[in-house]
């Protein structure tokens, strides 16, 4: 929040229904007077409404912002731009609170709820850190999680029909075929090699896909989660060595060989499995703090729950990120 109210609005640009970050944990100090300078190894190097910040204080707060922030202050210029719209927002606040603006009912609200949903999200956050999973619990989920195949690789490679409309560029004295006759032309590569001809050899001739053609249509070893559905669908039902009938997407036909399948190691995703596992414990004793809690919900006005919304959603945890399963 404090990154895009520092970043996202311009100097002199405020509008009256902007929100002060006041749960922003504070990182800026009064300066009293006779206060002594402070050590040269860390410095003041922001003044603005009687508060100063120092140089560990101000790199603080550019760790807590967002990745797209950060990197428009990794310049000295870009960190003067930032001070300079904090500057902004301690006058503007110090403004505000001489006005007695935040004993406005709407704004006091307002400064409640952004202070609810930081301390909600920094306590979570501890549970999180708190939860300790032990190896037994990390190897029962690699197991349930490789039982539906989350870990299962397949070393691949495929060559490439591109159809009308494709973001691939035809190739050189090659014709931009329909749809039709893109696949007639992948059953016609198919044939060529259930005949025998070499799939790499093949690929690197044919293949319209000449990044991974020029290495004999090779794709390296694939994972689930990283490729186009339709494609992916493919690769995990073929045996090791057989070639698939021409499976379309938005690129064209493709003929795909898996050439091995392999598994995920334990040792190796167990960093992934910890992170999910912690937040899975955090989530129960989210919902344990929640059964002892007096939550209570008015029927008149949000209707009676659906059977599937009566126990708490797994995977909502506050303050937690999406992220592609």
């Amino acid at each position: 929040m404090l990154g895009a109210v520092l970043w996202a609005q311009a100097p002199g640009a405020a509008q009256s229904s902007a929100q002060p970050p006041a749960a922003q944990p504070s990182l800026i100090h009064p300066v009293a007077p006779g206060t002594p300078a402070p050590a040269a190894a860390d410095p003041v190097v922001f003044t603005a409404a009687g508060e100063s910040m120092t140089r560990s204080q101000f790199e603080h707060l550019l760790s807590t912002l967002p990745q797209q922030t950060r990197t428009q202050t990794a310049t000295p210029e870009g960190k003067r731009m930032l001070a300079d719209r904090l500057a902004d927002l301690k006058i503007l606040a110090q403004e505000a609170r001489s006005r007695g603006l935040q004993s406005n009912p709407e704004v006091a609200n307002e400064l409640k709820t952004q202070e609810d949903s930081l301390l909600a999200n920094v306590m979570f956050q501890q549970l999180v850190q708190s939860a300790q999973p032990n190896e037994a619990e990390l190897k029962a989920a690699y197991e349930a999680r490789q039982a539906k195949g989350d870990f299962d690789q397949a070393k691949a490679r495929h060559i490439l029909v591109r159809i009308q409309g494709s973001r691939i560029p035809v190739r050189k004295d090659q014709k931009d075929l329909t749809d039709a006759e893109a696949l007639a032309r992948a059953q016609a590569l198919r044939e060529r090699l259930v005949k025998g001809e070499d799939f790499a050899a093949l690929a690197k001739t044919e293949s319209d896909d000449t990044v991974s053609g020029a290495k004999g249509g090779d794709l390296g070893t694939l994972g689930r989660g990283r490729m186009i559905p339709d494609f992916e669908k493919a690769v995990f039902a073929l045996k090791a060595g057989d070639i698939s009938e021409p499976v379309k997407t938005q690129y064209g036909y493709h003929l795909i060989q898996v050439q091995e399948r392999t598994v995920t190691p334990f040792e190796k995703v167990k960093p992934d499995l910890e992170r999910d596992l912690k937040n899975e414990m955090a989530t129960r004793t989210l919902r344990a703090m929640r059964e002892k809690s007096n939550v209570k919900f008015n029927p008149d006005y949000f209707g009676m729950p659906k059977p599937s919304e009566i126990a708490p959603a797994a995977n909502v945890t506050p303050g937690t990120p999406a992220e592609k399963k």
